[in-house]
């Protein structure tokens, strides 16, 4: 937002609407198509702040922008304070804020201090925020952080008034524990949370329609809502639809076209958007396309181009 401030998105009376941090897959390509489709923030795949301080091979593939690539959060997974403050500064010209990711809880992760065990260290967040707060010159460069909840949710509410103390912009929930994966979200959970705050809460989790945003924005009272998932099958779900509408997907070509999106990435993207619009044996003649011509070709064989 390069005329104002990110967090004037709160104010405008009706939930913000936001692209989920996804590996492999909230590129600059398809950041570029959910814009299109009413979304109001986008975040990149996390990357991890060490590496990306370490290495310039490693900043030019992970991060990745263009003058329309905004409103912009990076979100980095990082265990120490210096090195996310570093990381921070050097994506700030280039973004609207930046995130900590406190979710993630792929084995992996949690194994080397990232992701979803870092809600056990709340003075450490509490730093991590503060130093990149300190850092960073312009006031209105968002830092923020996304957590998972514990089974003990004051847990997590210590966690957040925490952070809150030392300057975070807003704070992301996904309302599933770090062992839980498919279990239904603890709706509760979030909306006692946003109780305990006064600085905005967004929320995660199996948010998958414009229906599932009302009723989860009705049950919780959150300021914003982020889909993951919901937006791969339907990138075009911030907009109402209940399924991803063909100009959607003959966006989609052009966009991956324009940017020369390697195959594979292309490729997937559409399994996703055409899995609940196409029939079995259709998908099955897709799934094995390997080049982008044939898979344009199918497009117009299947649905003529509008």
């Amino acid at each position: 937002m390069d005329n104002g401030n990110i967090m004037d998105l709160f104010n405008r009376g009706r939930p913000v609407r936001v692209c989920a941090p996804m590996v492999r897959y909230s590129k600059l390509p398809f950041r570029c198509l959910v814009r299109k489709y009413d979304c109001d923030v986008c975040f990149t795949p996390m990357i991890i702040a060490a590496d990306f301080m370490r290495s310039a091979k490693a900043r030019d593939s992970e991060f990745t922008t263009n003058k329309t690539d905004r409103p912009l959060i990076v979100q980095f997974a990082a265990k120490d304070a210096q090195t996310l403050a570093d990381a921070a500064c050097v994506v700030s010209p280039f973004s609207d804020g930046v995130d900590l990711n406190c979710g993630c809880p792929q084995r992996w992760a949690m194994s080397e201090g990232y992701g979803a065990c870092l809600i056990n260290k709340p003075e450490l967040v509490k730093d991590m925020v503060r130093l990149v707060r300190n850092q960073i010159d312009n006031p209105s460069y968002a830092v923020s952080i996304k957590i998972r909840v514990h089974k003990d949710i004051r847990k997590t509410v210590d966690l957040c008034q925490k952070v809150e103390a030392a300057g975070v912009s807003w704070i992301t929930v996904h309302g599933r524990t770090a062992d839980e994966r498919h279990q239904p979200v603890h709706y509760d959970a979030i909306k006692t949370i946003k109780d305990s705050l006064s600085i905005p809460v967004i929320a995660n989790g199996d948010i998958k329609s414009m229906q599932d945003v009302e009723a989860i924005y009705e049950l919780t009272g959150v300021d914003g809502v982020m889909a993951a998932r919901g937006l791969l099958a339907n990138p075009a779900m911030f907009a109402g639809y209940e399924e991803t509408p063909l100009q959607c997907v003959w966006d989609w070509v052009d966009i991956a076209v324009e940017h020369g999106t390697p195959f594979s990435c292309f490729h997937h993207h559409l399994i996703y958007m055409l899995e609940r619009i196409t029939s079995q044996p259709e998908r099955r003649v897709f799934n094995n396309l390997s080049s982008t011509s044939a898979v344009i070709d199918f497009l117009h064989s299947t649905y003529s181009s509008t």
